[in-house]
């Protein structure tokens, strides 16, 4: 795999030509799909945010959420299925596409949906993956929805009723969060908006669209400024400041982004140069927080993309967008090998979202 040709390839294309960007190439895609077929089913190990009630609430969690227990947590599970679902979407024919096809096979059952569904209800799971997991749930369906497969199709059905689960949740927490969260982990605000939003077009959903749209606007459209140079944190996955910049980008009008942009971050460079914003340094690989830090470097560079995508090609911030985004992937995408499970069980999702093109 060459990241930076298949980054050049994607910066070359229309910014409003979603089709044009490129897939990954098939031999760095069967890769990552080999890392999510290695661990969709791996039951162990496993780290669950469960609260227990009673000896009872003692099981396993292949019974607890039979379609998403593997892959160390719930929410890399998701991703992870909709990382084979991606990936035999845009190489149908790969020798990966079958295997990736019984793996969500096994997974999407209407007899497991209800066991997962059953245990979203239970007592003391109203926050339960909310809004990280929930939104890469509603990834996973946007995906399959659309995928032009008949079996997709008939997964998106059984996937329905765990849809309408997250997209209701999203809807009846939202006007109670009073402030946006801006972190750099899984409760951040802006990175699930993005995915929701993109759910939202996919589905056809209006008034979730209205809410995602009115609730980033009234959380990030007064925002000047933002502290860029605080980045990252020790164990952040995600920019605060890049995501919530790749969130408006979706929100606003592009007459309207370009100057909400220059406030917001006025540091981007107007001269193509990619020093503006240096890739994060990984120090041990090994530690699953420490290597967040690959993740960063991969979300950066997808949201890199997608902010130079909401400018007009003339705009002399885009250069040096696209370069920071090559840079970043440069830094990251040879660390995606599953050496290490900290790091191989969900780092193959942020490769394939980042040169799948998604989001954009």
């Amino acid at each position: 795999m060459r990241p930076l040709a298949v980054l050049a390839l994607a910066i070359a294309a229309p910014a409003a030509a979603e089709a044009a960007v490129p897939a990954p190439e098939e031999a760095a895609a069967g890769r990552f799909a080999e890392l999510a077929l290695a661990c969709v089913h791996l039951e162990y190990p496993n780290k669950i945010a469960h609260v227990l009630y009673g000896d009872a609430d003692v099981r396993p969690p292949r019974e607890l959420t039979p379609v998403f227990y593997g892959c160390y947590d719930w929410h890399s599970a998701v991703h992870g299925h909709w990382l084979l679902a991606r990936l035999a979407h845009l190489h149908p024919e790969a020798a990966f596409a079958a295997p990736a096809r019984e793996a969500l096979r096994r997974s999407f059952t209407a007899e497991k949906v209800a066991v997962e569904l059953a245990y979203l209800r239970g007592p003391g799971r109203a926050s339960f993956e909310r809004p990280y997991g929930l939104a890469w749930l509603l990834q996973l369906v946007a995906e399959l929805r659309a995928w032009p497969d008949a079996e997709a199709a008939e997964w998106a059905a059984v996937l329905a009723p765990l849809e309408t689960e997250a997209a209701d949740r999203v809807r009846a927490w939202l006007p109670k969060l009073r402030y946006p969260i801006r972190v750099g982990e899984h409760s951040q605000t802006a990175f699930a908006f993005g995915l929701i939003r993109d759910w939202a077009v996919v589905a056809g959903d209006a008034p979730m669209l209205a809410l995602i749209d009115e609730r980033s606007r009234s959380y990030y459209l007064g925002d000047e400024n933002c502290p860029l140079r605080y980045e990252p944190s020790g164990e952040d996955f995600l920019s605060p400041c890049l995501a919530e910049a790749d969130l408006m980008r979706r929100v606003l009008p592009r007459a309207e982004y370009a100057p909400w942009l220059a406030r917001f971050l006025p540091g981007i460079s107007r001269d193509g140069n990619p020093g503006w914003l240096a890739p994060g340094i990984v120090t041990d690989r090994t530690d699953p927080k420490l290597a967040h830090i690959d993740g960063l470097n991969l979300s950066r560079a997808w949201m890199l993309l997608g902010i130079a995508s909401g400018l007009d090609d003339h705009d002399r911030r885009r250069r040096a967008l696209e370069a920071a985004a090559a840079r970043h992937a440069d830094a990251a995408l040879p660390a995606v090998t599953g050496e290490h499970y900290e790091g191989g069980h969900w780092l193959g999702s942020f490769a394939v979202y980042l040169l799948g093109g998604s989001g954009r």
